[in-house]
């Protein structure tokens, strides 16, 4: 699952389409396709009980494509791999909750990263404004079907083997919540689940590294990422040392949001193994006008809980609940904490290339009470 994208545009004829490298993103549903011929490709979608896929044949303009016709084809470029494929139309169902929609059948994925895992395809959750169409995003169409309770979704990320990542559609499940939950207002139009940030935080003292600057939320993104600058600055200034000797005195890491502190322990933010430690940081260069931009990945969202309002543009935070973390462990690193003004330095920005790698997807699917999680 994905809730990021990069820009897409499609040709008539089976040209690269080059989206934006630096962030592994994507609005719209790519399944694999029965035409695939790469090896890590894998038949993923409806077919009928004679097992032929009932899909439709369509062009990039939603016109239908004849047996004869050159098809358009799509190439999504990632920050690692790319996706090409060719445009359908097919029930796609979660659970038992379905909506006809237009989708991208890959026929074909590169060996990296997408052969290092289990994958059937990518699952965009994206704003509208980045879909391909309406009728290419599976909020919209579910929402349309009147599948969902609310037009929401929430993300719970795992950080251990002793449970399952999960999202639910419709809903916000609060047993999967330390707290209560605070609501940020997406601050631009640019099909980013984004928000403002006021700035980030180190021991809960403010650093003026990136007051008020924009950040967006993303599962696709391993690390934490921002512009070369502000990370340059940040890893100088949390001075993790690569033998982790100073592992047990390294600070809190917070960013500020609407007023919230949402801070980060050094177990959530260094990756740390076989003796030798380092701060999960990549810098990420996204050019004007979506850019400069940070991005809370992976390391976030598993500390974080969110949920992600369709109609009210808005996305809320909450500390997620974790196996075998006492409430009050998790609390400690929440937000509503009082920060205090670090020295004052200069805004850093600094627009360089960038890069973004790019993770998995779902295993499977539970249903509870026409809210439809997945795992």
């Amino acid at each position: 699952m994905q809730l990021l994208n990069p820009a897409l545009r499609a040709l008539r004829t089976p040209q690269k389409i080059k989206a934006d490298p630096n962030i592994s993103t994507t609005p719209n549903l790519r399944l694999v396709s029965p035409q695939a011929t790469h090896p890590t490709t894998r038949l993923s979608y409806s077919s009928g009980a004679d097992g032929q896929a009932r899909s439709r044949n369509l062009q990039s303009d939603g016109q239908a494509a004849g047996p004869l016709d050159q098809r358009d084809q799509l190439t999504v470029t990632f920050g690692t791999g790319e996706i090409t494929g060719v445009f359908l139309r097919d029930d796609v169902c979660i659970g038992h909750l379905c909506a006809n929609m237009e989708f991208i059948g890959a026929s074909h994925e590169t060996a990296e990263p997408f052969g290092s895992f289990d994958f059937d395809g990518v699952l965009g959750l994206a704003l509208p404004q980045m879909t391909q169409g309406t009728h290419f995003s599976i909020m919209d169409r579910m929402e349309a079907a009147g599948n969902l309770r609310h037009p929401i979704f929430s993300v719970f990320l795992s950080d251990s083997d002793e449970e399952d990542s999960e999202i639910t559609f419709g809903d916000v499940k609060e047993e999967r919540m330390v707290g209560s939950m605070f609501w940020v207002p997406v601050s631009r139009q640019t099909g980013y689940w984004q928000v403002q940030m006021e700035d980030i935080a180190i021991g809960n003292k403010q650093q003026n590294l990136c007051s008020d600057c924009q950040v967006a939320v993303d599962t696709g993104t391993s690390m934490l990422a921002g512009p070369s600058a502000v990370i340059g600055e940040l890893t100088k200034r949390l001075n993790v040392a690569p033998d982790c000797s100073n592992y047990q005195e390294l600070p809190d890491l917070g960013f500020v949001v609407a007023g919230h502190v949402m801070n980060l322990k050094p177990s959530d933010y260094v990756d740390k193994s076989a003796g030798s430690c380092s701060p999960s940081l990549m810098s990420l260069d996204v050019p004007p006008p979506n850019g400069p931009l940070f991005i809370f990945g992976d390391p976030f969202l598993r500390k974080f809980y969110s949920a992600y309002d369709l109609r009210r543009h808005r996305v809320g935070f909450a500390v997620a609940r974790h196996v075998g973390v006492p409430e009050a462990r998790a609390q400690a690193g929440s937000s509503d904490v009082r920060v205090h003004r670090g020295p004052h330095i200069r805004r850093l920005w600094d627009l360089m290339r960038g890069t973004a790698d790019f993770l998995g997807t779902l295993n499977s699917v539970v249903i509870r009470k026409g809210i439809q999680s997945c795992i």
